[in-house]
């Protein structure tokens, strides 16, 4: 019988010092989702392809199922939880929700969170920018109208437009 080794793990999830001692092979998504008990990171394809998983690592998009927790101890975790403020919905949120850029919900923390680092590069980005940067992300049920509207419409709300009345 072999015990494996477990590694202290420290990270900022959410603005939160959070830790977990864990084997060295635990991937960042089920470190988040069965450490810290946040679901909000979901797992589709396990092998970085589809986005469902996709966080910010220090402000940077990355794939939870592919990194390991331990590459990044002491790192700033941004989880889709991390968007909302209490019961009040981030505007990203609230413009997919208008927009509807989700039908069954599976794949929106990962268009969540890669929106939200495009507008933070890009804050007034064109349809075929926003394809382009959300070209990660696989959504099975829409044909990203909705989810192209959604990231539009956040623009404008982050740039202090109206947006869509939808």
């Amino acid at each position: 019988m072999t015990c494996e080794q477990l590694h202290h793990v420290s990270l900022i999830v959410n603005g939160v010092e959070r830790s977990a001692a864990v084997p060295a092979r635990t991937l960042l998504s089920d470190f988040l989702r069965h450490e810290l008990g946040l679901f909000g990171t979901h797992v589709g394809c396990e092998q970085g392809v589809c986005g469902a998983c996709t966080v910010l690592i220090g402000g940077r998009l990355a794939r939870s199922c592919t990194t390991f927790a331990v590459q990044v101890q002491g790192e700033e975790i941004r989880t889709v939880e991390g968007l909302a403020n209490g019961d009040e919905l981030h505007p990203i949120q609230e413009s997919f929700r208008r927009c509807h850029g989700l039908q069954c919900g599976f794949c929106t923390p990962g268009f969540l969170m890669a929106t939200e680092a495009l507008l933070s590069e890009n804050d007034d980005p064109s349809d075929s920018e926003i394809r382009d940067f959300l070209s990660g992300n696989v959504c099975r049920c829409t044909g990203y109208v909705g989810i192209v509207a959604s990231v539009k419409d956040a623009a404008l709300r982050a740039r202090g437009v109206n947006g869509s009345d939808q």
